[in-house]
């Protein structure tokens, strides 16, 4: 096909300014995959008030006769505080830094053992939610910007499992026997952790301490 001095000009202009705008493109398309790699990487955490070493180990033979019979996963005894909330992990540990400043040593006491309507909440034991508890619950939800459809319930659970009702009340019935004197226990709680827990691995092979902070004793 011939084509005229002129025509091949405007054919090459043409090509170029393609070539031109898909180099631009290509330019475009790095620079984005550059800013989404640079954005930080946002987990899930939670933060949950520890029980002194001699309360874990106790809680802990509990649950070990526990998950003989019900299975589910091991887990570090503690009192939630803060629920699952995503957030990058430097964020987490200035909020959980923050948060601990105006915070002083409470006391933690044993309702009943008691039983719930999901995984995380399975068998545990509620607490007395005194003025201390939900305060500083409270507090730690300013903090965090956490928000939930339902009131701060604190406790510290020893099961984590998807039971029947009557196997629910087998375990309960059994830690009751196990421990009698459960629901009467009280222990002082002066350390917060934070902890990367992804909900969706009810494994809990992902959950990991991140940070921990002491409560300053009054």
């Amino acid at each position: 096909m011939y084509l005229s001095p002129r025509s091949r000009l405007i054919l090459i202009r043409f090509l170029s300014l393609l070539g031109i705008l898909g180099f631009s493109l290509f330019l475009l398309s790095i620079s984005m995959d550059v800013q989404v790699s640079q954005q930080p990487k946002e987990d899930v955490y939670s933060v949950w008030a520890l029980p002194p070493e001699h309360v874990s180990e106790r809680v802990k033979k509990l649950m070990v006769a526990l998950r003989s019979e019900f299975g589910g996963p091991e887990f570090e005894p503690h009192v939630t505080v803060v629920g699952a909330i995503r957030l990058t992990e430097d964020d987490a540990r200035d909020k959980l830094n923050k948060a601990s400043e105006g915070l002083k040593v409470y006391n933690a006491t044993v309702e009943k053992v008691a039983t719930g309507t999901f995984f995380y909440q399975c068998v545990f034991l509620l607490l007395h939610p005194t003025t201390q508890v939900m305060e500083t619950g409270e507090h730690c939800w300013a903090h965090f910007g956490y928000k939930s459809p339902t009131p701060y319930m604190p406790h510290l659970s020893i099961l984590y499992a998807d039971l029947t009702e009557e196997e629910k009340k087998r375990a309960q019935e059994k830690a009751n026997a196990l421990d009698e004197s459960i629901e009467t226990l009280s222990f002082p709680i002066t350390r917060l952790a934070l902890y990367k827990t992804d909900t969706e691995d009810k494994t809990l092979k992902s959950w990991e301490k991140v940070a921990e902070v002491t409560l300053q004793h009054n």
